[in-house]
């Protein structure tokens, strides 16, 4: 085995300002937005409950160009991804090593992300419904794009971007830096949950709860294991059946989309 030169290790405070230039690429920069919309929702004339969040909104009236947006919009926004990858790129195999990814045992880590999604979706809908009706959510639109040929594609890919984007970024890439910084592991667990809930606040309060609870099983079980695929699974998972399957949802539920009945 290779040994380590120490000075290459990086110093405290090139990791902090590493961390900050990634968060600022897109987590951060999301949380910081959500604050303030939260903040936007609760001054507004209109109860936080009759208010509506899309999540995937259509970008242009020409199909055309909506799709070029839809597309050009996921693939900036993986930027960061490929960002950690490259700082934490290892020469030696497994390459992402240090992101949880040896390209080992798929199959098992993508049957526990399918019974994570068991164990996050039913309560977290549970959550949604109490929420909604004690005015903690807003009315969440996950499909606002109009239906083309093209839509359930967008809508996977951009199931697919949240969770590379989220997972890569808040389980891989943070536990292992702040680990550099000598964070012990419950400390890294809060921080990391606190992220996940905070860019998650135009949702509504609710939505903090929410996904700070799925932060805190999510860090602990990284923690515990090590291995980022079946996270990625689950969230990729559940945010398709939502973006999909929404359309049903709405028509079979409409009052907890905001929607008349």
């Amino acid at each position: 085995m290779t040994s380590v030169d120490p000075s290459h290790t990086p110093s405290r405070a090139r990791i902090w300002w590493e961390i900050a230039i990634v968060l600022g690429l897109g987590l951060g920069q999301s949380a910081v937005y959500a604050v303030v919309q939260l903040a936007y929702r609760l001054t507004d004339s209109t109860p936080l409950a009759d208010q509506t969040a899309t999540l995937n909104p259509s970008r242009s009236d020409r199909e055309v160009f909506d799709l070029v947006y839809q597309v050009l919009s996921i693939g900036f926004s993986l930027v960061p991804v490929i960002l950690v990858c490259f700082l934490l790129w290892q020469s030696s195999r497994p390459h992402l090593g240090r992101l949880g990814l040896d390209g080992t045992r798929i199959g098992r880590d993508a049957g526990r992300g399918i019974l994570l999604v068991v164990a996050i979706g039913v309560p977290g809908l549970a959550l949604y419904i109490v929420g909604r009706a004690s005015g903690l959510f807003v009315a969440v639109d996950p499909g606002g794009l109009d239906a083309y040929w093209w839509t359930v594609p967008v809508l996977l890919l951009s199931a697919a971007r949240a969770a590379l984007q989220e997972e890569f970024v808040v389980l891989g890439y943070l536990f292992a830096r702040l680990k550099q910084l000598d964070w012990g592991p419950w400390t890294i667990i809060l921080a990391t949950s606190a992220l996940r809930a905070s860019y998650h606040l135009y949702q509504g309060p609710g939505a903090f709860i929410g996904n700070f609870a799925m932060g805190l099983l999510f860090g602990w079980l990284f923690q515990r294991t090590g291995r980022l695929l079946p996270f990625l699974v689950a969230h990729f998972a559940i945010d398709a059946t939502v973006f999909v399957g929404y359309p049903w949802a709405a028509a079979t539920w409409p009052a907890l989309f905001g929607l008349p009945g």
